[in-house]
């Protein structure tokens, strides 16, 4: 939805209520000046702005796949690499 800012200053409770289900564009001298979100779309844009920490995103990779990544490792470890030039999986680079 696009409105003017006159529009928005006008019919605010309306214009809020539309941001519950679509992003409202907000123009101003003919070009869009804001846009207004629901409180849950913006933090769901906040959270995915944020930077996360290598050791968290370490962390996070370790707990979503560890046991994929050991496993892997066990099979090489028992059968031996298929193909020359592979390497094994490290958990610590």
């Amino acid at each position: 939805m696009q409105v003017t800012a006159t529009q928005a200053k006008n019919r605010f409770g309306y214009i809020c209520a539309q941001a519950k289900t679509e992003p409202v564009f907000v123009e101003k001298d003919g070009r869009i000046d804001s846009v207004i979100v629901s409180a849950e779309q913006f933090e769901a844009l906040k959270a995915a702005g944020e930077k996360k920490s290598m050791a968290r995103r370490q962390k996070e990779f370790k707990d979503n796949y560890g046991q994929w990544v050991a496993l892997q490792n066990e099979h090489l470890e028992n059968h031996g690499l298929w193909c020359e030039g592979l390497v094994p999986w490290m958990e610590n680079p």
